[in-house]
């Protein structure tokens, strides 16, 4: 096995190790203490994110690993000084043991697994063809995530849609429904469901109350797909010969569905198993089944780079710099979130306040309409996960009270987070991804500005017609 199939491991256990080292007492972070400078790290780090790609293509393309540690120094080493460093250590451990490793081991099992997929031959790109690999899509996407699903699926697209010549429209509503909107099924679907998962939420709590939203989105967005496609099917009329001709559709690196259900068995066994066991990592609380399950994850990772044939991956197109970019840059988020996260659990007591307020009715109760649409305004242009835990904690971070007497509240969060990332490029990983992708093809993708056109006409309103049924 080659060094680079090694690096997200070693990343993981690179990152662990300064918890292993640190040993004396470190008192939390008190939110009251802290004002709103400290959240500038945080702002500063997304706003990269959103800004430079698009600014500063080449810099950011060999630069954005410095600029992650940039914007993480500038919450760690500041606070080490004010605030002394066994506070600053376990503050940063805490988050990475708790958040950051579990999320990138999970992330790096799909990307790996679904990696290992490959589908050949060729479909013809019929109205009813694309509608149904765009339901087929969604439905997978809440199982495999929607980066694996983007992933699986998007070549495959672009060849039963390669003798069409109105076709942009096809992956606009892929990256709607596959790369967002179908991964409200599970905590596996998206990044912030599953935060929410470690933070305690039961794995099918999202299957049960966002169901009802993901069907309206899906229903909503296949009919109008469909009749937006047949309408530019019945323009073009006689195909041009398909450069791709229909051919029997077959899978190779079949395995990876077997320990694709694995990694499903495996956080789904460490949100119902809990034998007791716990231990402490410079005052950090891991628990047995959490510590098992990303070890299972890894280890599916190793077995599904070690059965699956090289072909598969390059046919794939398959590399690990969408991971590394993926871990470089979260691991600047959880750090600079961790005082904004502070800010939050103070309360009204804290510098966020008036956000408190905003959320938060005259009677004391949660606004649920004000949650669902904050959060997603946030996620259509930063990151969602971060953003999740921001809301997440505003609304008193307690999993029971949010699963049971604030259930509302929660799902108007996580479908804001989940939903709205496709209101833009940038607003959940893989839209970027089959952008890029399409565009390898030789397939010219709406600019940034008019792929929001598009979803601006088609997804707002969607999402007003959400409130009114269920916000």
């Amino acid at each position: 096995m080659k060094l680079r199939h090694l690096v997200p491991g070693l990343l993981t256990f690179g990152v662990a190790l300064p918890a292993l080292a640190a040993g004396a007492d470190a008192p939390a972070i008190n939110g009251r203490h802290l004002g709103l400078l400290w959240m500038i790290p945080f702002a500063g780090i997304l706003l990269s994110i959103a800004i430079m790609p698009l600014a500063a293509p080449s810099f950011w393309h060999h630069h954005f690993g410095k600029v992650s540690a940039f914007w993480a120094a500038l919450i760690v080493v500041p606070f080490a000084l004010i605030h002394g460093v066994p506070t600053a250590v376990y503050e940063v451990v805490h988050l990475l043991l708790l958040d950051y490793i579990p999320f990138i081991v999970l992330l790096t099992a799909l990307f790996t697994v679904t990696g290992g997929i490959h589908i050949k031959g060729n479909l013809h790109g019929s109205p009813s063809m694309n509608t149904a690999l765009l339901a087929i899509g969604t439905v997978l996407a809440g199982w495999m995530g929607t980066t694996g699903a983007s992933m699986l699926l998007i070549r495959p697209v672009i060849r039963a849609n390669d003798d069409r010549r109105h076709k942009i429209h096809v992956f606009v509503f892929f990256i709607f429904l596959v790369s967002n909107i179908g991964g409200a099924l599970t905590p596996l679907g998206d990044p912030p469901l599953f935060l929410g998962f470690l933070k305690g939420v039961s794995f099918f709590w999202t299957t049960t109350h966002l169901f009802s939203e993901m069907l309206v989105c899906a229903i909503v967005l296949l009919g109008l797909f469909y009749a937006i496609d047949s309408y530019w099917y019945r323009k073009e009329g006689r195909p041009k010969p398909d450069p791709t001709p229909e051919t029997p559709v077959r899978i190779e690196g079949g395995v990876n569905i077997v320990l694709l259900a694995a990694i499903v068995g495996a956080v789904l066994a460490s949100g119902t198993w809990n034998p007791g066991i716990q231990f402490t990592v410079f005052h950090v609380t891991l628990e047995l089944q959490n510590v098992l399950r990303d070890l299972i994850l890894v280890a599916i990772c190793f077995l599904s780079l070690r059965l699956t044939s090289r072909a598969s991956r390059l046919d794939n197109g398959f590399s690990w710099a969408p991971m590394l970019e993926v871990a470089k840059l979260f691991a600047g988020i959880f750090i600079t979130i961790a005082p904004a996260l502070a800010i939050l659990r103070a309360g009204k007591d804290g510098a966020l306040a008036p956000l408190v307020a905003l959320v938060t009715g005259p009677d004391g109760q949660p606004n649920d309409v004000w949650y669902f649409w904050l959060t997603g305004i946030l996620s259509s242009f930063l990151d969602n996960a971060p953003t999740y835990l921001v809301f997440f904690n505003l609304a008193g971070g307690d999993p029971t009270v949010l699963m049971g007497a604030l259930a509302s509240t929660l799902a108007a969060i996580s479908c804001g987070a989940v939903f709205m990332g496709a209101n833009s490029y940038i607003g959940n990983a893989p839209n970027f991804m089959v952008k890029a992708v399409v565009e390898e093809a030789g397939i010219r993708m709406p600019s940034f500005f008019g792929y929001m056109a598009w979803s601006c006409g088609i997804l707002l309103p969607l999402f007003v017609l959400l409130t009114v049924i269920f916000f």
